[in-house]
């Protein structure tokens, strides 16, 4: 009995490893699906991740640059353009890369974003909801939290801005042009996930005026230490 369950034990493991990359793979169309075609936010595969002989210095992008500040969450090919909402296109994309991460394209009419350091991100989520301030989704990776807000433009954004005394650099505007890594995406930094998910059934997620947020968001990034300033998301 002991050579059988031997024999079978790494057998079995295999079966389950093939089985939790089946859940995971299709976990990222679905997702972009949903995004794209039920709630009208237009996405593309990120570059994405792959292996390397150094496991010590971490994950590699796929793109060509050694020195990628934020390896496998940025657009490559294709780029940022590419962006859209059709069904057809983004089941060839995730169907030809089933682990490519999902980007949302920001501005226009999608959804865009303000980002700040995860330590930050807490003390604004806490502070607003102490505001009793209602949020949409919030996207969290291991160092960075993102707070989706209903679209703006610079110029909206440039005289929000212009009355403060100052912005940290920390804290991050994706707006049109930009893009946000969202769930269930692994990049380099580790596993994106909803801080606050969208509300289950809700045909489109509601999103907060970026006017609404930006003061406690400013304040966080001020007032935590060490807030950073670093390019990962």
């Amino acid at each position: 009995m002991r050579e059988i369950l031997g024999i079978l034990g790494p057998l079995v493991r295999r079966g389950s490893r093939r089985r939790l990359r089946r859940e995971v793979r299709p976990a990222r169309l679905d997702a972009a699906v949903t995004f794209a075609v039920e709630w009208g936010w237009p996405v593309l595969p990120g570059a994405g991740l792959r292996a390397t002989t150094r496991p010590a210095a971490g994950p590699a992008c796929v793109c060509p640059d050694p020195e990628c500040a934020v390896p496998g969450a940025h657009p490559y090919e294709p780029g940022l353009l590419a962006a859209t909402t059709d069904e057809r296109m983004i089941r060839w994309w995730w169907t030809r890369r089933p682990e490519a991460p999902v980007l949302l394209a920001t501005g226009g009419g999608a959804p865009c974003a303000v980002s700040l350091p995860a330590v930050a991100g807490a003390r604004a989520l806490t502070a607003l909801d102490a505001m009793g301030m209602r949020l949409g989704p919030v996207v969290a990776t291991p160092t960075r939290w993102s707070i989706l807000v209903a679209p703006y433009g610079l110029e909206r954004l440039g005289e929000l801005l212009y009355v403060k005394d100052s912005v940290p650099s920390s804290l991050r505007f994706h707006s049109e042009g930009g893009y946000l890594l969202l769930p269930p995406s692994v990049a380099g930094n580790g596993q994106v996930r909803w801080e606050r998910a969208p509300l289950a059934g809700s045909a489109r997620p509601w999103l907060p005026d970026v006017e609404a947020v930006v003061d406690a968001l400013v304040e966080a990034s001020t007032s935590t230490p060490g807030g950073g300033s670093r390019l990962t998301y």
